[in-house]
């Protein structure tokens, strides 16, 4: 029975009844009495904000969230102090994603054209629906069907992936910068198929390679709550080592920053080993199984004394040996090495990565407290992980033979026409497919070449789950629900789409899921089904005596988790490390003139999934402050040999193209690189996005890992120009220089008085 208006105004102003009521890590004393805002009565006016706990969506990391709703608006975001992840944290994606409901350019209701041009007109969702149906029931060859969305998990997931094998087609999974190599690399070294938990928040030594973990790397919000506690923790200040080619916001941040040439991480990691190993320093178990019983001879190759070493890294032997030392004294156990980011996408990608990793092995830091933690399987054994295909340019179009190309293409919630190098030929895919479909709420670059638009529903107005990734250490499961009315009746539920399509399809999904009996299922009802599993299990952070009584309290506190449940499996014995020289590869011009590109993603933008959200434009970035266009970071020696000045337009040109954008001139950018954010230039995406900045991606070369083939998006080398041309680019530090600190002249700030 439904909540009337007498009986939500009785509790209102008896109580002030809220979404939301914390309790420490115990069981609410009360259950939520109303479990969703789409219950409360239209014309209920009462001057109280209510607080709905959900999961937010703008990038992977979802952390929970509580939404402050006034009189069925959502006006404000703030982390959930009880979720596992971020534990009441939250940044300023999460925060932007009331803009992503207000938007003045939301698509708010199906879209539809015959063909690849003409224009738009708008149709009702059961004709769209129609449409879908159709394409898919009329394709001759179900495996040139092919569904591309972001990396799914949770129920989402499920529903997928059960949709495409009943079908016959194909998902395939894309990340712009994708984590293929890092989720290899754990595995080669520990056996896991999931990414563990660093416990950053316990360490004394921090050694990170590449992995921007405090601004967008894996788990940002995370990382950046444990990263407080290693620095200002009840202990002694942990130190924390940067290895990396950029000079990023987790660069800035560190004691020390190493700034190696772009793909020599894994060699200096391997240099490392061999002091380390030389020395008797680390665990010997482990460096005999590295090295298969050979001891520190079977590094020689890496010894740091070696020209090679000092070529492919830029790092002299004396620091090397300084950094060993470092990792493994025990004065600084627990000491951690992480690595990701532009460590892992190069041609020696995995070599890196193992190489950094296996560095764990020797201090014995795993499952212990500042090391490495594994991630137990999801709460539900339908959850784990699913098969789906990563789509990296190994994967990419121009590799596709004619009878593999997609007829009927499925889209949701990524934009591989601007996420990927042109070399890929996604666009020449979309171009000689029959029918594309784009599940967007917004007119991106995919979106613009479909012949049909069905525009979602916003997170905040929609139903979802998630398993963390990586987790918490231990079972977690959480929960997002709708916290408003959705408020286009023109737009859906991806979920109830692929229900309803399943149904009419005679997929038979619906038994395959465990709703057999339910005429229309929803999305929601998939949700309760799960849920339901764990209600019976009768542990972890909510507990009722009826399965409402469960379903409200997990709505209440944002999820489900269970912190007994950890890891019980053993990590796999080391495996014999590579003693061969990396193939270190790059491709573009060289000689004068010519750089290492670094991409980056954006501090608030990411991939650019989120330009079209003007608070992040104005987000000002955490190294340079620059705000609402793209830059190229020169080296201050380098622009004052070449007559560069902050500001100057310069042309930056790869074999695969040219774009122009302003010089930040910076004394902590490497002289052999340059470096450009990612997310801008596109072409369509509303009036917030459109013609900002440019697309970095599109002078990427298609150069790959040689081990797992994943994109190779640092080996790319360009060619700079100054064209003469110069703007006053926007600054939110305005016009004042980046400026190298000299000796003694470093202001100190006063201690508290």
């Amino acid at each position: 029975m439904g909540i009337t208006r007498r009986q939500f105004l009785r509790w209102s102003g008896a109580s002030a009844v809220g979404a939301v009521v914390f309790n420490g890590c115990r069981i609410p004393e009360e259950e939520l009495q109303v479990e969703s805002p789409v219950d409360l009565p239209e014309d209920l006016v009462t001057g109280i904000d209510n607080w709905y706990a959900t999961i937010c969506r703008q990038d992977q990391e979802s952390c929970g969230i509580i939404v402050r709703v006034v009189e069925g608006r959502a006006k404000k975001v703030e982390g959930n102090p009880d979720y596992p992840i971020n534990r009441g944290k939250h940044n300023a994606r999460s925060e932007a994603g009331l803009q992503s409901l207000y938007h003045p350019d939301r698509i708010t209701e199906p879209l539809f054209r015959e063909g690849s041009s003409g224009e738009f007109t708008p149709i009702s969702w059961a004709e769209a629906h129609g449409k879908i149906a159709d394409s898919l029931r009329n394709l001759p060859d179900k495996n040139r069907f092919l569904l591309v969305t972001q990396p799914l998990r949770g129920h989402m997931a499920l529903l997928a992936s059960e949709f495409v094998k009943s079908y016959g087609g194909k998902h395939m999974a894309f990340e712009t910068l994708e984590q293929v190599t890092l989720r290899r690399a754990i595995k080669d070294v520990f056996g896991q198929d999931r990414l563990p938990d660093f416990d950053i928040e316990h360490s004394k030594y921090l050694l990170s390679f590449g992995a921007d973990f405090l601004s967008t790397w894996l788990s940002p919000v995370k990382y950046s709550r444990g990263y407080g506690e290693l620095r200002q923790g009840a202990g002694k200040r942990g130190v924390h080592v940067q290895v990396d080619s950029r000079f990023s916001m987790t660069a800035a941040n560190a004691d020390e920053w190493v700034p190696v040439k772009p793909g020599g991480e894994g060699v200096l990691a391997m240099s490392m080993m061999h002091v380390i190993i030389r020395e008797g320093l680390g665990d010997r178990v482990a460096a005999n199984a590295l090295t298969g019983g050979n001891g520190y001879m079977a590094l020689d190759a890496f010894r740091p004394n070696n020209s090679e070493v000092r070529d492919a890294t830029g790092v002299d032997a004396s620091r090397i040996e300084g950094l060993a030392h470092a990792f493994a004294d025990p004065a600084n156990q627990p000491s951690l090495a992480i690595g990701g980011g532009s460590a892992g996408a190069h041609t020696s990608g995995l070599f890196n990565l193992r190489a950094i990793y296996s560095l764990n092995l020797l201090v014995n830091n795993v499952s212990q407290p500042g090391g490495i933690f594994f991630n137990p399987a999801p709460p539900l054994e339908e959850l784990d992980s699913r098969e789906v295909l990563d789509m990296g340019v190994p994967a990419s179009f121009r590799d596709w033979k004619e009878m593999d190309r997609p007829q009927v293409l499925m889209v949701r919630g990524v934009n591989p026409v601007h996420g990927l190098p042109p070399d890929a030929n996604f666009t020449t895919a979309v171009e000689n497919a029959d029918f594309v479909v784009s599940f967007s709420s917004f007119m991106d670059e995919t979106a613009a070449m479909a012949n049909l638009i069905m525009p979602e529903h916003t997170y905040l107005e929609d139903w979802g789950d998630d398993v963390p990734d990586p987790g918490p250490r231990y079972q977690t499961l959480g929960l997002q629900q709708p916290v408003v009315r959705p408020f286009y009746p023109g737009t859906g539920s991806f979920g109830d789409e692929m229900l309803a399509l399943g149904k009419e399809l005679g997929l038979n999904i619906n038994d395959s899921l465990g709703l057999s009996g339910n005429d229309s299922p929803t999305f929601q009802d998939l949700l309760k089904k799960g849920a339901e599993k764990l209600w019976m299990e009768n542990r972890g952070s909510v507990k009722a005596a009826t399965f409402d009584g469960f379903w409200n309290g997990i709505l209440q506190r944002g999820g489900w988790w269970d912190t007994e449940s950890t890891d019980k499996t053993s990590p796999a014995a080391p495996s014999i490390l590579s003693m061969a020289w990396p193939n270190i590869a790059f491709q573009g011009p060289t000689g004068d003139d010519t750089y290492n590109l670094i991409p980056f993603l954006s501090n608030s933008i990411a991939d650019g999934n989120l330009a079209h959200l003007p608070w992040l434009q104005a987000a000002p970035d955490p190294v340079t402050s620059m705000v609402w266009h793209t830059w190229v970071e020169i080296n201050t020696k380098t622009a004052e040999e070449k007559g560069i000045r902050v500001g100057d337009m310069m042309e930056i040109t790869s074999p695969n193209g040219t774009v122009k954008a302003p010089a930040y001139v910076h004394p902590a950018v490497p002289p052999w690189t340059v470096s450009m954010p990612i997310g801008q230039g596109h072409t369509t995406f509303g009036r917030y996005a459109e013609g900002v900045g440019v697309n970095t991606l599109s002078i990427l070369a298609p150069i790959t890992d040689v081990d797992t083939n994943a994109l190779a998006w640092a080996a790319t080398r360009v060619r700079i120009r100054n064209t003469g041309e110069h703007i006053d680019i926007p600054r939110f530090e305005g016009n004042v220089p980046a400026f190298e600190a000299e000796e003694g002249r470093i202001i100190k700030i006063a201690s508290p008085r």
